[in-house]
């Protein structure tokens, strides 16, 4: 009987530590045997940067679908935002994250490593930091002043993709009444990755 691949082994296989290689097929995987979940997981840790990175971007794809999956490492998810260095890890987890069943308490740890992720260099890391913050006002209403003031200044001065997704974001959040706001949330939506299919 043949041996079957492990995730990390199909993580391990890129050119350089941004290169995707097989994530979409590890986030199809996934979906297809959700009981392999926890293989992705551990893969976050990886002393490897292309592997912690490219099991951070399968998950985030994943969780488009299927948010619930991550749930169980939810705490350790919440964690890993403020340790993370690698910039596709943080705006992995600045996107996957916020998607997750969070409390009003678990919603202000989260923003807390969002707004230190708004002073990284990359800005792709601050866009993912903003869509995140933006989501995160459906878990926590009380955000909501804070992210709308945020957003109207992003949405002027920060780097062209900021100022795009800013103002999408805000569009969304001040044209959504109470009643349809978590219709139209963003929680439900990515910023870079296509929904597997």
């Amino acid at each position: 009987m043949e041996k079957q691949e492990t995730i990390r082994a199909m993580l391990a296989k890129g050119r350089h530590k941004l290169d995707v290689a097989r994530t979409k097929e590890v986030a199809a995987l996934i979906l297809a045997k959700p009981r392999k979940v926890g293989q992705l997981i551990e893969c976050l840790w990886d002393e490897d940067p292309g592997v912690a990175n490219r099991a951070a971007d399968a998950l985030e794809r994943v969780s488009y679908d299927r948010p619930s999956l991550a749930a169980p490492w939810t705490e350790s998810l919440i964690g890993l935002m403020a340790e993370a260095e690698q910039n596709k890890l943080r705006w992995n987890l600045a996107l996957l994250v916020p998607r997750l069943d969070l409390s009003a308490e678990d919603a202000r740890r989260v923003a807390v490593s969002l707004r230190t992720y708004l002073d990284d260099q990359s800005s792709i890391v601050k866009t993912a930091a903003m869509h995140g913050l933006t989501v995160l006002t459906r878990h926590d209403p009380k955000l909501l002043p804070e992210v709308l003031d945020m957003l109207r200044i992003l949405s002027r001065s920060g780097t062209p993709a900021m100022r795009a997704r800013g103002r999408i974001l805000l569009k969304q959040l001040e044209t959504a009444s109470p009643r349809t706001a978590r219709q139209r949330n963003p929680a439900h939506q990515t910023m870079y990755a296509e929904p597997i299919s």
